[in-house]
């Protein structure tokens, strides 16, 4: 799986995570169905409560208004637009997912028939030259694999994709990250 995230989604996580300090913070994942097995990572809702020093809880009721505003805003256009997974800071420890966020993430993929098909896990930190780290996982089934992450700009006007708050937010400029992946 390949995901694109925006340099101004980058700069976000990092702005978000120096507020945070050594507090875990997370949210859920939106973004855009663009190619088999690629994605570009759309919006992501940002939790400041409910996470400690080495834990953290997201509350789904704190990320439903943000889900259907984003829903609202794509047209319902679900096979196009939709929920990717979940992110969260590991601002203490590595990027690589605790023992407690494989099972969390499996419990997504596999809750029934209303499960999704796959759900991504996206863990940040900002390393120690205040650079942001991060690593994402797929989870499909029982089947974990890691997810190549990319920044990239997203595309000027597309003459094929209908003129929505998609393709003005697509038209933003171009900025360059300091990032680190894992």
């Amino acid at each position: 799986m390949k995901l694109l995230i925006h340099p101004d989604t980058v700069k976000r996580l990092a702005r978000e995570l120096a507020q945070a300090g050594r507090r875990e913070i997370g949210g859920v994942l939106v973004g855009e169905h663009l190619d088999r097995n690629t994605f570009r990572i759309a919006d992501l809702s940002i939790q400041r409560q409910g996470g400690d020093t080495a834990c953290f809880v997201r509350r789904p009721g704190d990320h439903k208004a943000f889900l259907d505003r984003f829903f609202s805003s794509t047209g319902d256009a679900y096979d196009r637009f939709n929920y990717l997974g979940e992110w969260h800071s590991h601002p203490s420890f590595s990027t690589e997912p605790s023992g407690t966020d494989l099972l969390q993430m499996h419990e997504i993929v596999n809750d029934g028939p209303s499960a999704p098909p796959f759900a991504v896990l996206m863990i940040v930190r900002l390393d120690a030259d205040r650079r942001l780290a991060l690593r994402a996982m797929a989870f499909c089934g029982d089947t974990v694999e890691e997810a190549a992450l990319v920044v990239s700009d997203r595309p000027e006007s597309d003459p094929a994709r209908p003129r929505s708050w998609a393709s003005r937010w697509f038209g933003r400029p171009a900025t360059k990250p300091i990032i680190r992946f894992i």
